[in-house]
């Protein structure tokens, strides 16, 4: 069993094939899908695929480079949205530096919001990081306040890393983990605790390296269990039940 952990499929990215990519996610194994959001029109197309998909799943969510579209209207329909019997996570949500598409001070506003959110519905958060490591620390140790979350597609060192760990987040490799020179992150990705890690395709951005620059898909997150595998010196098999059981509990899916 494999459980893909943030996916896109609701982007038109697979609207003439969706159904096919839905099939050979099932054939490698991948029994569940998380379909993480990132503005309001995404968080309903993610709804609609779980309600369609018994082993569909969503997150609802403003990314940061959306921040900027989360008035009180869209805050209103979002929190709705989050009551829905499969949403499992509010997400993603956080913050980017790299790009900076909406202002630092609202992404920040913004993720705060959608934080308290979660604390109020008592949901786990999915959080975006991307050159934004202090504000991001700060923000989560005045805001995270016992609640449970994963940081995705995670890019930091082993020091980022640890002080995630110490707020008793999750920690997510995606198709990064597999690069030649990702060696960083192999480490990172190497010492983390049987309990604290997940794994994710980020599809269809991140392909694994063997299908690097191309389309990703669910189907191809048995690449990055067997990366891990392989740095942990375990097995496939290992990868995939541990993987598996910290999603589930995570996410409470039974």
């Amino acid at each position: 069993m494999l459980i893909d952990t943030h996916a896109h499929l609701q982007m038109k990215d697979y609207n003439s094939d969706r159904d096919a990519v839905l099939a050979r996610a099932k054939e490698a194994g991948v029994d569940y899908i998380i379909n993480a959001s990132f503005d309001l029109p995404s968080s309903q197309q993610a709804v609609k695929l779980a309600e369609e998909h018994e082993n569909l799943f969503a997150s609802v969510g403003i990314h940061p480079h959306d921040a900027k579209t989360l008035d009180d209207k869209v805050f209103d329909a979002l929190s709705e949205l989050a009551k829905h019997p499969k949403v499992v996570a509010i997400g993603e949500i956080g913050l980017d530096y790299y790009r900076d598409l909406s202002p630092r001070p609202l992404q920040r506003t913004v993720f705060e919001r959608l934080m308290f959110l979660a604390h109020e519905l008592r949901l786990p958060i999915i959080i975006h990081n991307r050159d934004s490591h202090d504000d991001m620390l700060a923000i989560l140790k005045e805001n995270l306040n016992g609640m449970s979350g994963v940081m995705h597609c995670f890019s930091g060192d082993q020091n980022f890393a640890d002080q995630c760990l110490e707020m008793g987040l999750y920690i997510s490799f995606a198709g990064p983990v597999t690069y030649p020179n990702a060696h960083v992150l192999q480490m990172v990705a190497q010492n983390i605790q049987d309990d604290r890690f997940f794994i994710e395709t980020d599809c269809p951005y991140l392909s694994p390296q063997f299908m690097r620059g191309k389309r990703n898909e669910p189907s191809y997150i048995k690449a990055i269990a067997k990366k891990i595998a392989e740095l942990r010196h375990t097995t496939f098999p290992e990868i995939s039940r541990i993987s598996t059981e910290n999603a589930k509990s995570f996410f409470k899916i039974l």
